[in-house]
């Protein structure tokens, strides 16, 4: 097998993942010398540092800038696998942005949980027990519908 000794910037692609040992960590980097998604390569990564596992697995999240640095492995005929990069060196740049509802997000309400979808505008709105509401035309309404809940009077129409 040779190893390549190699630095370079890329975004955590997405949550590293424990080794089986729990004390490595692999995940992935995204790198592109121009910032063209076509000169785009994917690095597949490892470190055994305990330290840099740590790091990685408990203060990173996707999308972050990282400059990683380590060794490229790159298998010869008989070793199987793919190359990949041997982290020993890894440092935040920058922290991803911050995600405003880009996943569904349950939230309370008192009693009452409600789910946002950033796909639709309707809330679909249950009580903590799990008993169904009804469904909030937009989050303006929520309140409404929880106090025709609550008084047993219709929710008012928009």
């Amino acid at each position: 097998m040779t190893a390549i000794p190699l630095l370079l910037d890329g975004y955590l692609d997405e949550l590293p993942v424990r080794g089986d040992d729990g004390l490595t960590a692999r995940f992935r980097v995204i790198s592109s010398p121009t910032d063209d998604n076509v000169d785009e390569t994917v690095w597949a990564c490892r470190t055994a540092d305990p330290h840099l596992a740590h790091a990685l697995l408990t203060l990173m999240q996707p999308g972050d800038l990282l400059r990683i640095g380590g060794h490229l492995a790159v298998p010869g005929p008989g070793d199987g696998g793919g190359p990949r990069l041997d982290v020993d060196a890894l440092e935040l740049l920058a922290a991803a942005p911050a995600r405003h509802l880009a996943d569904m997000v349950l939230d309370r309400y008192g009693p009452y949980l409600v789910v946002f979808d950033p796909e639709v505008d309707t809330v679909p709105v249950f009580t903590e027990t799990g008993a169904w509401v009804g469904t909030a035309e937009n989050a303006d309404a929520i309140t409404d519908l929880i106090h025709a809940h609550e008084t047993g009077s219709p929710p008012p129409s928009s």
